[in-house]
């Protein structure tokens, strides 16, 4: 094995001497600890350093000038070194065999190094960093890989980018129809989602219906509260999955309530793990190791990630809200949510509160977002659920779109859902009751707000500017 190593490790030196494609595409990727002897580290740095200072290969008398020119080198480690440089010759092998050989080299490498450094960590022997810091040194390890993306050449790139319009992109559908439609099928993957809506209209509902949503198709959902207690959260997808209400939840004796669990548990491949955190304690550094640690502990790895809610999380970033303006702390708090989504390759799915004035508002928009106008600039999606006393009367919310980076969000801008607050439930309604919302900016729920009165006084100015009729004045 050692032969082996010493064996690649010398075909590793030569080609980046003597081949240019090649150094140019493994070069930034290899590490001078993933060579043994000191002597080919010494090579390794000489090349990196000629490359990076001219910008082209070196030649071996090159290399042979620079290393005579160390002073940290014992005359027998020169004496080895210059050998060493002797040897670099070009060789005929398959390039695609070569860039997979070092890669695999440089893999098994920083596995080892790693390794050796956990150990060392465990024995005392590094004294800045504690045993903690193994298993982010493990997985730094595991990610090593060759990336040669370097961006994308409209001309050249032109057929991936055929098969990119024409690939259909994997996403979590909802079980409502008109969110399927204003999202091309569902939430796709790297995204963050933002609810927005006063408080007691219906964010943690709208979540807690989605999580049960998500459950009964066989995905695996990780709903992460700072807001309410667990069980808590649990108590709403049960009264969803189970179509009992909340209330009689409560009265279920033991053995049905051990049936219904029985029996969910056979319709879905999926799980749900609700976790807690302390209201404004945690952040995305919080939620990445909890991750970590259902990937050993349980092999869990989440579909769908809830956060209730954004602006009760902490910064991973910003330490000490109190010395940092609103916007600044919760745009940053939504950056590193997105930047999770797209670390864990999943859609993730949070809330916000509106403004004092967007609560008592019957249409709101983006500038009723509290706190930070941040979040819905980092949002991909944003939506705003409205409630009044007609509409509960109805048992109905108005959904509107407030951002969409999936669909036009002029179509379809507001619809209407149907609402079973006891059972933690949303459903879609006939579509009569869509008709004079969908695609128009008006509805009979809202003649008494402020905002169809608007739209009341905007017709009768439409009328008053006709033309009149004389009719009635000729004699």
């Amino acid at each position: 094995m050692e032969h082996l190593n010493q064996s690649i490790e010398r075909t590793t030196l030569s080609n980046l001497v003597c081949n240019e494609e090649y150094c140019r595409k493994v070069l930034p990727f290899i590490k001078p600890d993933y060579f043994d002897l000191k002597e080919e580290r010494v090579v390794f740095e000489e090349i990196t350093n000629f490359v990076d200072k001219y910008k082209r290969i070196p030649t071996k008398i090159s290399l042979e000038i620079e290393v005579e020119s160390r002073k940290d080198l014992t005359e027998d480690q020169h004496k080895k070194i210059v050998e060493i440089i002797q040897t670099l010759d070009s060789t005929e092998v398959d390039m695609e065999w070569l860039v997979d050989t070092t890669e695999k080299f440089c893999k098994d490498k920083a596995i080892y190094n790693a390794i050796v450094e956990g150990i060392s960590i465990i024995d005392g022997k590094d004294k800045n960093r504690k045993p903690d810091s193994i298993p982010n040194i493990l997985t730094d390890a595991l990610a090593v890989c060759f990336d040669n993306a370097v961006g994308h050449d409209y001309f050249e790139d032109s057929e991936k980018r055929f098969d990119f319009y024409h690939r259909v992109e994997e996403r979590i559908p909802f079980d409502l129809e008109f969110f399927n439609k204003i999202t091309k099928g569902g939430l796709p993957s790297k995204t963050l989602n933002i609810c927005l809506a006063g408080t007691g209209v219906g964010k943690s509902l709208f979540m807690c219906h989605m999580a049960a949503s998500c459950l009964s198709q066989g995905k695996n959902v990780l709903y992460i509260t700072l807001e309410m207690a667990e069980e808590r959260i649990a108590e709403r997808i049960d009264a969803n999955l189970m179509n009992v209400s909340m209330e009689d939840l409560h009265d279920l004796p033991k053995n049905m309530f051990d049936d219904k669990i029985a029996k969910l548990n056979k319709k879905t491949n999926g799980k749900l793990i609700v976790k807690e955190y302390p209201t404004a304690t945690a952040h995305s550094a919080h939620f990445r190791g909890l991750i970590k640690e259902l990937a050993i502990k349980k092999s869990f790895k989440p579909d769908m990630i809830f956060i209730d809610y954004l602006n009760i999380c902490a910064s991973s970033r910003l330490k000490g809200a109190s010395n940092v303006n609103s916007y600044t702390y919760i745009k940053s708090i939504a950056e590193e949510l997105r930047g999770l989504a797209v670390e864990c390759n999943v859609p993730i799915m949070s809330a916000t509160q509106t403004t004092r004035t967007g609560y008592t508002s019957s249409d709101l928009g983006l500038e009723d977002t509290s706190e930070s106008f941040g979040l819905p600039a980092t949002a991909d999606f944003m939506f705003a659920i409205i409630s009044n006393e007609e509409l509960e009367k109805l048992n109905q919310i108005v959904v509107k779109q407030l951002k969409n980076r999936y669909n036009d969000p002029t179509v379809n801008k507001r619809f209407v859902l149907g609402i079973d607050r006891s059972k933690m439930r949303l459903y879609d309604v006939e579509n009569k009751e869509q008709e004079d919302l969908v695609d128009s900016n008006q509805t009979p729920v809202f003649d008494n707000t402020d905002f169809g009165g608007h739209n009341k006084f905007l017709k009768k100015n439409l009328e008053m500017l006709k033309e009149p009729d004389y009719e009635d004045f000729k004699v």
